[in-house]
């Protein structure tokens, strides 16, 4: 996230009956099974149709694993950091390692479905033609390989049935879901927001969400199909089912509002509980075992505001739980500035108060199925969700890591009760809806407890209100400051370390992007009433979060005991504080072993152990930032904990989302928000990329996914 203006399914998974990649290896000979080998880790394991792929397929040839570390090296050199000259940064560019191309792929606007418009650079196509459209700030994303067995109405050629060929259909061929994060309203429309209108409004929501877009190698260049059977916009208006523990649940049933051609709406209808419209603020990302997506709702709480109406009471809820709930997360009458609540009553947190409880969810999307409904799993929790990092253990259990990235909050597991059948699509289909959400304590002397949020539990009955189960979920936040866990300097994206060439640990990273408040006075800590209003707190320092002021961030990682996921104690170590080392002030100079950055957000493992850590700060090279310049991508050791900058980004932008083929020879990530001190008289002021890097018509700045590859057709970041 950020930026300036931030603070039907049944779950299908393609019925293919085609042979799985398995029983197409089983019948190869010896010499040619070592053609593949795969990830020693089944958290890297991804059923698509019947073949096991997601993104782990890796060639011999691609890169020398050390197996006494289970790491492949760093294969380039570091660039120079893009700093400022100026009233600007030097390059108003994407930049890379010599011997690396990065080409823009897809930007905001471009058509992604069967009758998209094109973009017109002057913002005045309108929600119909957005909804066709990729999306506005991009962010998290996943590459989803596309098999002859689940290429809707194509011919499988005799090449794809070789062995090899079959491999490279899923290389070469793929599904990109990408998150859209918020949108930038002077930027989105052509003559800014004000005044603000219902078509305003249903092209911003219409931008929010998420892209699939189908994109193929051809030859050299990597391109997106703007036809594509697949292509398919996921927006703050597409219905959606709720399941688990909180579905049906009084304070999911919301009204439902309808706003007549003529502009009159009529007074709302209730939902039953089990539906929900739209996803919101979907910032980071995670996958599935099974070949399903996962999208994270992170700051929901600023698209809801009021006019200064009284809260209109819902029966049999207490007026004050709701407006207690509604300061714990954040809403406030204002919103975050998109205004959407002055043209559409459903974002009225006032007359429409339960609305609300229907975002901050994670949602699960069948990529393959265009038809599907996605799915909000409320077993996970709700908060501001930030990643969903999947792990799956020697024992098949399954578990996912996600932080709450907000000022104070808390680092989250949530375990699943049945374990993973890998030769059983169907029986995998609904494992997000039953298990324990556990959030994490972490004690001084280097150890720490998942605590499980149970109803029942101390701190979590009905005398502390929560009546249930589903109450426990939809106040998260309450509950985990109910039991006493570990406030965090705004926990963000999570990402685990291959167990690959003898590395056994299930080892966990997770980025702490800043906390301004830490260390400061009066020092204050979150209630255990849940009564605390959102990031308002002032925590002293602890181990975990050893700096006061802490401006630049830093990196914790731990190990779960008995490597399982099922653990509920683990060791923890910080893996690098970020700052710059030129400054004199301790709490500013950080530790890095190698290339400075500020902010750490986004962070992903590659199959071959390479840790790489994206950033979001301002990003225009000024005040703390005016050593390290723009945003970033570096690479990391786990071993080592060198770190080398490999990207630097246009201005005011936020570098983020972060996937690759199975093969590692292509790499993609996305540009948020370039150029975000423009305004609607004036919006490339500060940046007019792109276009600056010859993709498209000039005019104003646009967020795209960017694809990297190597020269020489090797592997990103390899030796």
């Amino acid at each position: 996230m950020k930026g300036r203006f931030h603070p039907k399914n049944n779950v299908s998974l393609n019925p293919s009956t085609n042979e799985s990649i398995r029983d197409v290896i089983d019948r190869m000979s010896v010499s040619r099974r070592r053609f593949l080998i795969t990830a020693a880790s089944t958290a890297a394991l991804t059923v698509v149709g019947d073949i096991s792929i997601g993104g782990l397929i890796q060639t011999v040839e691609a890169s020398n694993i050390r197996k006494s570390k289970g790491f492949a090296g760093i294969g380039f050199k570091s660039i120079p950091p893009n700093l400022r000259v100026g009233d600007k940064l030097e390059k108003d560019l994407v930049s890379v390692p010599r011997g690396y191309t990065a080409k823009v792929l897809v930007a905001w606007g471009d058509p992604i479905a069967s009758g998209g418009p094109t973009w017109l650079a002057n913002a005045s196509q309108d929600a119909a033609a957005q909804e066709k459209q990729f999306g506005m700030h991009a962010d998290g994303m996943h590459y989803f390989p596309l098999s002859p067995g689940n290429v809707v109405g194509r011919t499988v050629s005799s090449q794809a049935r070789s062995l090899r060929g079959f491999i490279n259909q899923q290389i070469n061929n793929g599904l990109l879901c990408v998150n859209h994060e918020y949108t930038q309203e002077s930027i989105l429309h052509s003559d800014g927001l004000d005044p603000v209108s219902i078509a305003k409004v249903r092209k911003s929501q219409a931008a929010h969400g998420v892209s699939v877009v189908e994109i193929s190698r051809q030859g050299k260049e990597w391109k997106y199909n703007p036809n594509s059977p697949y292509g398919r916009r996921i927006t703050a208006n597409t219905e959606m089912r709720i399941s688990g523990p909180a579905a049906g649940d009084p304070l999911l049933k919301s009204k439902k509002f309808n706003i007549r051609p003529d502009g009159s709406v009529d007074t709302g209808r209730f939902n039953d509980g089990y539906t929900a419209y739209g996803t919101v603020n979907n910032c980071a990302n995670g996958y599935t075992p099974w070949g399903t997506y996962l999208t994270c709702e992170e700051n929901w709480n600023g698209y809801f505001g009021n006019n200064g109406e009284a809260l209109v009471s819902t029966p049999g809820i207490p007026d004050a739980e709701v407006l207690a709930g509604q300061n714990r997360y954040g809403l406030s009458a204002s919103g975050a500035g998109y205004k959407w609540y002055q043209a559409d009553p459903r974002f009225n947190n006032r007359t429409n108060p339960l609305e609300s409880h229907s975002f901050g969810w994670v949602v699960e999307i069948d990529p393959y199925d265009p038809q599907s409904k996605p799915v909000k799993r409320t077993a996970l929790g709700r908060f501001k969700h930030e990643s969903a990092q999947v792990v799956v253990d020697d024992r098949n259990n399954v578990a996912f890591y996600m932080g709450d990235d907000e000022r104070n909050e808390y680092i989250y597991k949530f375990v699943c009760s049945q374990r993973l059948n890998p030769g059983n699509r169907n029986a995998n289909r609904d494992l997000l809806d039953n298990g324990v959400l556990y959030v994490a304590k972490f004690n001084d002397n280097g150890t720490g407890q998942w605590i499980p949020l149970v109803h029942g539990q101390p701190g979590l009955r009905a005398e502390n209100g929560f009546k249930n189960q589903a109450e426990v979920l939809i106040k998260t936040r309450e509950a985990a400051d109910r039991v006493g866990a570990t406030m965090m300097d705004r926990p963000e994206w999570t990402a685990v370390r291959p167990r690959i060439g003898g590395y056994k640990e299930i080892e966990v990273y997770c980025t702490l992007t800043n906390n301004t408040r830490r260390g400061t006075t009066p020092v204050s800590v979150n209630n255990a009433d849940g009564s605390t209003g959102a990031g308002s707190a002032r925590p002293p320092v602890d181990n975990a979060n050893p700096r006061p002021d802490n401006r630049y961030g830093h990196i914790i990682r731990w190990r779960e005991d008995g490597r399982t996921v099922t653990a509920t104690t683990f060791t923890w170590d910080i893996f690098f504080e970020a700052g710059d080392k030129t400054r004199t002030e301790s709490n500013l100079q950080g530790n890095i072993k190698g290339d400075d950055l500020s902010s750490p957000d986004g962070l992903w493992f590659d199959d071959f152990g390479r840790l790489w850590i994206q950033t979001d700060h301002a990003g225009d090279g000024t005040g703390d930032l005016v050593n390290i310049g723009s945003n970033t991508m570096s690479c990391a050791d786990p071993n080592t904990k060198q770190v080398r900058r490999f990207l630097t980004s246009p201005t005011d932008c936020e570098v983020t989302g972060i996937t690759s083929t199975p093969d590692g020879k292509a790499m993609f990530i996305n540009i948020q928000h370039p150029g975000d001190s423009g305004d609607t008289l004036n919006p490339t002021k500060t940046s007019d990329w792109p276009a600056s890097q010859g993709y498209g018509p000039s005019g104003r700045p646009r967020s795209a996914t960017v694809v990297i590859t190597r020269n020489d057709g090797g592997v990103i970041g390899g030796m």
